[in-house]
């Protein structure tokens, strides 16, 4: 080896340790936009067919097709979900008076199943230590007590950071309009820079816009219309706090199975247990029915040949998101889990084609 290779690899060596620098002090400086930008690639890349469709109608260079995307996506997503996130928290915070002031008597409540169940399962409990009403008003003050403290928490944050709000929720916006508009150049120079091989990079590309695709009309779409379901038989049964119930709902759709028998189950028990009999046979015929079959009919329909995720790693991807990420986390941990199969796949198939030609 000469000294000047011997030089030029110190130099390379050095740039490439210089670009790491660069890139993790710029990821440093732009992660408290994290949120922001990510729901903005989101919505370029869901909304991409909405603005073609623009594109082709208005013409031009892309501005206007871009702009006339963020304004369907303000005012049919992003308002209707602030104007949904208020409700939810002003019933939320009813809730958690209503323990507090003792007008949920879930004391009375439990004596009433209690003395419904077989004298052998009332002897188990009363043996286990998990038979007695007061057992169940200590529970219930504790879940009060931390609940509103978690809704004050998020009260405080949200009134004390306005200014922060405003800013991400702009920087949101504004990203996600380059991104509509320069969304496949951008693609393509970041596929370039890549440091895998053009055929690799492809395909991980396409997984990755068939996972996010099928991430969010698969889990968030599907567990919406689910949640508005489950809103809607809880109003026509007279439950209260209406919105709040088919939040949770939507919630638990995520988890496969019986994510939303999760809360309409109970909310069903609650009706017969309380006397309300055809609100509560309304709310199991419903939860069955309706609720629980709108996934099954749902899903094919928007997921179409999107590549799907198994639903034991859904589960386990989509607790983990939230627990590391909050919110966010109900999209961040499939999309995750997805791209590790989608990368462990591509491995397979490279080695498959390897073998193969040799």
């Amino acid at each position: 080896m000469t000294a000047g290779e011997s030089a030029g690899r110190v130099e390379n060596g050095g740039y490439l340790v210089f670009l790491l620098l660069a890139t993790l002090a710029f990821a440093y400086i732009a992660w408290p936009f994290a949120s922001p930008l990510l729901f903005a690639v989101l919505a370029a890349i869901m909304f991409q067919p909405l603005f073609q469709w623009f594109l082709r109608k208005l013409g031009g260079t892309g501005n206007r097709a871009a702009i006339a995307t963020l304004l369907v996506i303000t005012f049919a997503v992003i308002i209707p979900a602030l104007f949904i996130g208020g409700v939810v928290v002003e019933q939320a915070t009813s809730v958690v008076i209503a323990f507090q002031e003792g007008r949920i008597d879930l004391v009375g409540l439990f004596d009433t199943v209690f003395a419904a169940l077989p004298e052998v399962v009332r002897e188990n409990l009363d043996d286990s230590g998990f038979g007695t009403a007061a057992m169940v008003q200590e529970r219930a003050q504790e879940l009060a007590l931390e609940s509103s403290g978690l809704i004050a928490q998020q009260a405080v944050s949200i009134t004390g950071s306005a200014f922060g709000f405003v800013l991400s929720f702009g920087v949101g916006l504004y990203v996600a309009y380059f991104l509509l508009r320069d969304g496949k150049a951008i693609g393509e120079q970041v596929m370039a820079h890549l440091p895998l091989a053009s055929e690799i990079a492809t395909k991980l590309a396409e997984r990755f816009l068939s996972i996010v695709r099928a991430t969010i009309k698969g889990s968030v779409v599907v567990g919406l219309v689910q949640g508005a379901l489950g809103a809607a038989t809880y109003w026509i049964a007279g439950m209260p706090s209406v919105v709040l119930l088919g939040l949770l709902t939507a919630i638990f759709s995520l988890l496969p199975a019986i994510g939303p028998a999760i809360v309409w189950a109970p909310v069903a028990l609650y009706l017969l247990v309380t006397g309300d009999i055809w609100q509560g046979v309304l709310v199991l015929i419903s939860g069955v029915a309706v609720i629980g079959m709108a996934d099954n009919v749902l899903r094919p329909i928007l997921v179409g040949r999107d590549t799907g995720i198994p639903d034991w790693l859904i589960l386990i991807s989509t607790l983990g998101g939230i627990a590391a990420m909050g919110l966010a986390g109900i999209v961040v941990g499939p999309m995750a889990a997805g791209l590790f199969l989608a990368g462990w796949g591509i491995m397979y198939e490279l080695r498959q084609q390897e073998a193969t030609a040799s």
